[in-house]
């Protein structure tokens, strides 16, 4: 088999493999409320997938630099979800995506042109989450409305996923950690839901699921830390393997809260 021929297979087998991931977990989003539905979406579904097909073609050190570049990058994808909170309450899906998505931009471009470190990262994070905690709490709760699925909803969500994955793969051996870092981090999963819940649901129904999101967010930053220390030490299995179980246990956490919550 030609290098080519192998490169092509192994590229198609990691897409599908990824948006596999991904569409499942969007399934299960729109069956079930914001809170829960958030829970879902705050899960590395995405950036999980692409950071273990980075790890199968770079060492640890590449996968080390490459947290740091996402670290930030989970920090615009907070902002970002604040900036369609309030965009959905008025606008439809272009002009609210549209937004949210120049905000993320915006940060992607800072990351390129600074180098962060690890403490640098927390902060920028901390900063975000103190900021945009107060003012998605409003919005958090919202009716789920029954939703007929159309049979373009799950391409449309496996294309989405299957680009950023062959995007990611392809060029992290030309642009190099800090940048693949970045495009790990892009909010697949919350532009597919937005796309697919705005015009079916509404603004507000999908609002708040990015606004109960932002808790999410918060188990996500951690893991990318937990990713950022341990990858060198340890390897990027074992790296990889801690990261996930501290955002699974995050969420776990935060649907127990929950459940003690609503019995209360």
């Amino acid at each position: 088999m030609s290098p080519e021929l192998a490169f092509l297979l192994s590229l198609a087998l990691r897409m599908a493999v990824s948006a596999a991931f991904v569409v499942a977990a969007s399934v299960i989003t729109e069956r079930s409320g914001p809170a829960i539905g958030a829970l879902v979406a705050t899960l590395p579904v995405s950036a999980g997938p692409s950071y273990i097909f980075l790890a199968l073609d770079h060492d640890a050190a590449f996968i080390a630099q490459s947290a740091l570049a996402s670290l930030p990058m989970n920090a615009a994808t907070i902002l970002m979800s604040l900036v369609v909170v309030l965009a959905a309450q008025r606008f439809r899906t272009p002009v609210s995506l549209g937004a949210g998505l120049a905000v993320w931009i915006g940060f992607g471009l800072l990351v390129r042109a600074f180098d962060w470190t690890l403490a640098a990262g927390i902060v920028v994070n901390i900063a975000a989450l103190a900021l945009c905690l107060p003012l998605v709490q409003r919005f958090r709760a919202a009716k789920m409305p029954l939703i007929t699925r159309r049979w373009y909803d799950i391409p449309l969500r496996a294309g989405l996923v299957a680009t950023v994955v062959a995007t990611v793969v392809t060029l992290s051996g030309v642009v190099g950690p800090r940048i693949s870092g970045v495009i790990a981090l892009f909010p697949v999963v919350f532009s597919s839901l937005i796309l697919i819940l705005m015009p079916r649901i509404g603004g507000p129904a999908t609002a708040a699921v990015l606004a109960n999101g932002q808790w999410g967010m918060i188990g996500f930053a951690v893991a990318i830390v937990v990713l950022q220390l341990a990858a060198l030490p340890l390897g990027s299995t074992a790296a990889l393997s801690l990261a996930l179980l501290t955002g699974l246990a995050w969420n776990l956490g935060l649907w127990l809260h929950g459940r003690r919550r609503t019995r209360a």
